[in-house]
């Protein structure tokens, strides 16, 4: 099982999305920044490290928001997503195709990666 991260960074009552690059594997779809767990690596370090690689900011992690295990047709992930906040920098598109900042009103707008829907369920009760 592949052990990934992601960031829930909240802006007022928005909060960030990023879009895939069309040439990676779930091409397109929208999910929170961050990545894979590399060895010797806490998770906490590991998204620090995705997020400065992905969108050029130092964010400082919080608490575990939810954790869940997503079975895709390549790989198995534990995903871990973070609250996070940005403590130096301003996203840029370094690695994804867009970013938007949205409500939990607008998830429905957006098509996202499987793994990140139990998550967005659980925000839209927020």
């Amino acid at each position: 099982m592949t052990q990934v991260v992601a960031a829930l960074i909240w802006n007022g009552d928005r909060f960030m999305i990023c879009q895939r690059p069309a040439h990676k594997a779930r091409g397109l779809l929208w999910e929170f920044v961050g990545g894979k767990v590399e060895p010797g690596e806490s998770k906490q370090q590991a998204l620090v490290r995705e997020c400065r690689e992905e969108l050029a900011v130092t964010v400082e992690v919080g608490e575990v928001f939810m954790e869940v295990d997503h079975v895709y047709p390549d790989l198995t992930v534990h995903l871990t997503l973070f609250h996070a906040s940005i403590a130096e920098g301003t996203p840029q598109k370094l690695e994804h195709n867009d970013i938007r900042w949205i409500t939990t009103d607008q998830i429905g707008d957006y098509a996202f990666c499987p793994a990140d829907e139990e998550i967005l369920a659980r925000l839209k009760m927020r």
